[in-house]
């Protein structure tokens, strides 16, 4: 097996975090170095850990995801973050992109939909869902 893809979760439910912490399995090319409940948590973690992809929910308590975001990329302009939310609010999704996420994916996609967008967001590229 290759190099693994360190993925950081920000997610405020803690059963989302726990279900994406199983898929994100050594197994399947990638590994879990932390979980963040809130914005603020996201942000120091993305910068503690430098992750190879942080996956961002855009609705957390003490700084929403679009914040966290603008947040991390001020401080980090290479990290990659994929937003990963239950919600396809144009102007929400639209903001998080234009804050330096790489792409975005709804919660109801697919595990083989969550890997792509992974590693194209890992490698630098664009991931908007079809």
């Amino acid at each position: 097996m290759g190099v693994l893809i360190r993925v950081l979760i920000a997610d405020d439910h803690f059963v989302v975090r726990q279900g994406l912490a199983a898929l994100l399995a050594p197994r399947n090319g990638m590994q879990v170095v932390g979980e963040a409940a809130t914005g603020k948590e996201a942000v120091e973690l993305a910068l503690a850990l430098r992750p190879d992809v942080i996956l961002m929910d855009l609705f957390m308590p003490d700084m929403d995801g679009t914040a966290a975001i603008l947040a991390i990329k001020e401080q980090d302009p290479a990290a990659r973050i994929l937003v990963l939310t239950s919600f396809g609010e144009r102007e929400k999704v639209t903001a998080a992109l234009r804050g330096g996420a790489l792409g975005y994916l709804l919660k109801d996609s697919s595990a083989d939909d969550l890997f792509a967008a992974i590693r194209s967001v890992c490698g630098g590229n664009l991931f908007l869902p079809q």
